[in-house]
């Protein structure tokens, strides 16, 4: 093997360097700086300075990294060990089966959010399919509102999901609306979401685009829930790197739920559906906002995988 600085400070090995020993090395580094997840960190990051895939990786060990290779990986791995996010660096993150573009913008879609798609559509039953399955009509175009869209990650599954949809995404970060609109144009829904900058579902009523008062079939929202004095129970990665708009939702984390219940009760038709992400530990402080509203049914919270409470649905009566 090329002899090769350990360093953690370094950039580049000393010398050339192959696949299997520039894995290795950058696994130590990032192990040494406590970086979560290091091998896989180690070999996304490296995939992304070759362009090529981790079939070729391990097919390929003994190929070696040409200089700039070499010195685009290094510098990548410096800069994971110092708490960037591996999406950041690499400027993507799947989610639902999708490829997103992230940026320091907008927070960067997590898995336990595809739970709110899945009890989207769940709930939404028959009226989520595009075809009448009794009569082979058309079922009636929904009214979609995700409400602080961020990378537009829910907006545009949705789309996806759900073809007769027209979708109004809102967002307070015009720098994250124009990541979104850039992944609707990706995935060939930017004609059917809307996108509006706004504090969640207020201040845009003089827009053309704006939801009439009871109009909206759906409402989805993966809102900030993080409370401000758990600044320190976050990971570097979150702390330091997330935009602050997209994670703190006030001095308990579920301050944001009222108003967005109180928006949402009012732009909802009747039968429509409000769904929710939650926040660690938050579902029975947020339940309680249903329960003092009059016009709130079959209100219920789904798990993630970890049986934390994740999602909450309620429909408008």
């Amino acid at each position: 093997m090329t002899d090769h600085m350990t360093d953690a400070n370094q950039t580049t090995p000393a010398n050339s360097i192959d696949v299997r020993a520039a894995l290795k090395e950058a696994i130590a580094r990032l192990r040494a700086a406590h970086v979560p997840s290091d091998t896989l960190a180690a070999e996304i990051l490296l995939m992304h300075a070759l362009g090529r895939d981790r079939t070729w990786l391990y097919t390929n060990p003994e190929s070696l990294l040409d200089p700039a290779a070499g010195e685009k990986y290094f510098a990548l791995i410096a800069r994971r060990a110092s708490g960037e996010p591996t999406q950041y660096l690499t400027g993507k993150q799947e989610f639902w089966g999708l490829e997103f573009e992230v940026t320091p913008a907008v927070l960067i879609p997590r898995p336990e959010t595809e739970h709110v798609v899945e009890v989207a559509l769940e709930r939404l039953g028959a009226r989520g399919i595009k075809i009448n399955m009794k009569t082979g009509a058309p079922s009636p175009p929904l009214r979609v509102a995700d409400v602080g869209t961020g990378s537009g990650c829910l907006a545009v599954a949705l789309a996806h999901e759900l073809p007769h949809a027209e979708i109004v995404a809102t967002d307070i970060s015009a720098a994250a609306l124009e990541v979104a609109r850039r992944n609707a144009f990706r995935h060939a829904v930017s004609d059917r979401i809307h996108f509006i900058e706004c504090d969640l579902l207020g201040a845009y009523s003089g827009s053309p685009l704006a939801p009439r008062p009871s109009s909206l079939d759906l409402i989805v929202s993966n809102p900030p829930y993080v409370a401000r004095n758990e600044v320190a129970t976050l990971q570097r990665e979150v702390r330091d790197h997330e935009p602050d708009a997209a994670l703190y939702g006030g001095p308990t984390g579920v301050e944001i739920y009222a108003r967005l219940i109180e928006q949402s009760g009012a732009l909802l038709c009747p039968g429509g559906i409000l769904v929710l992400e939650l926040g660690y530990n938050s579902a029975g402080e947020v339940r309680k906002m249903f329960h003092v509203k009059q016009h709130w049914a079959n209100v219920s919270t789904t798990n993630d995988l970890a049986g934390i409470p994740r999602v909450l649905a309620a429909v408008r009566v």
